[in-house]
């Protein structure tokens, strides 16, 4: 006679996505290896970092990999990139960069009187769209 119980493991398999399936195995990956303490802190520090981006729907929605990460939006209406900014507790997801300019990084008159008049926002940081659009298109 054949058995048809399944393990607990097992079932939790069946009623999850992939991309959780995928989660649960890195999580057992990262805690069943055995390390130094060091590597210990940093697999941590990895662990929450892979459960906050989990947690937070803004990085899959933006189609982005991480925080602080652009990413290039072509089909976008006006502007072409997207990013996710957080410093410190802070998350904002941030479009920036006008549509078609190209992202040589050549100090031209254009590019100095961008740098020029948004200096200020520029000095903001990561949570402004001009620091993010002198990073990466200027």
């Amino acid at each position: 006679m054949k058995s048809n119980s399944k393990s607990q493991g097992e079932k939790d398999y069946e009623s999850k996505s992939w991309q959780e399936t995928l989660f649960i195995h890195k999580i057992r990956a990262c805690s069943s290896q055995t390390r130094g303490e060091e590597d210990r802190q940093e697999s941590h520090e990895q662990e929450e970092e892979i459960i906050m981006a989990k947690k937070d729907a803004r990085i899959s929605r933006a189609g982005v990999s991480g925080y602080n990460k652009p990413k290039r939006t072509p089909k976008h209406a006006t502007k072409s990139h997207v990013v996710v900014a957080k410093d410190g507790d802070q998350v904002k997801t941030i479009r920036f960069g006008q549509q078609g300019k190209t992202g040589d990084k050549t100090m031209t008159k254009r590019a100095k009187s961008f740098k020029a008049r948004h200096a200020k926002n520029i000095a903001k940081g990561k949570m402004s769209a001009a620091y993010w659009a002198n990073k990466v298109k200027w």
